[in-house]
């Protein structure tokens, strides 16, 4: 974490070689093939990335750089899908860091865009008082400010929330000691709960 703390404040100090435009554009298009147009997913597995903060993003791709957080193949969803399965553990190694810092800032100013998906009311209900209690103060207006540097919550895509919670609570994927400790807490059902009100919010 300090490696990847230690470079943003650089790069955001320092500066770093811009990349040109179609260059730019050729690695977000990579980025679209898995996360959808703009970086807005549809498809459940898969995260929305428009919108995303770009402190959380780039560090993100580090922590994938590192091989922390778990990296299951993935098949290409759009464009070329004839080319081999992948993982992001394997798309970030292929990253510079000029290319991290390029890509985070690209889609940090494009618009997030909230899944259209069906949800438990009942669930969402009881998830909206569980987030309220225990999330909200990290995961502020119903967990899509982008200003909280925790990623994006509400409208994300409910089956990629699933298998992140999922790993959350096997310790296959790091997170803040408090988030660690509200998560801890939760049964199953609450956290079913949360996946059903972050997909509520559309």
């Amino acid at each position: 974490m300090k490696r990847r703390f230690f470079f943003t404040l650089s790069a955001l100090a320092l500066g770093l070689p811009a990349l040109a435009t179609a260059d730019v554009d050729a690695l977000m298009d990579n980025c679209n093939s898995c996360h959808g147009d703009n970086g807005v997913s549809q498809w459940s597995d898969v995260p929305t990335i428009a919108g995303l903060a770009e402190f959380v993003h780039v560090d993100a791709l580090f922590i994938y750089q590192d091989e922390a957080r778990p990296c299951a193949e993935s098949e290409y969803r759009q464009g070329d899908t004839s080319r081999p399965a992948t993982t992001m553990c394997a798309i970030a190694a292929d990253l510079g860091e000029s290319d991290i810092e390029a890509i985070a800032a690209a889609y940090a100013v494009l618009p997030y865009v909230k899944a259209k998906q069906e949800f438990d009311a009942d669930k969402a209900a009881a998830g909206k008082a569980l987030h309220e209690a225990k999330c909200d103060k990290c995961h502020s207006d119903e967990g899509t400010n982008p200003d909280d540097e925790a990623g994006m919550l509400g409208g994300q895509q409910m089956g990629y929330l699933r298998a992140t919670f999922a790993a959350y609570m096997e310790g296959t994927r790091e997170q803040p000691g408090k988030m660690k400790q509200a998560l801890d807490a939760m049964s199953a059902d609450d956290i079913e709960a949360l996946v059903n009100y972050y997909g509520s919010v559309q």
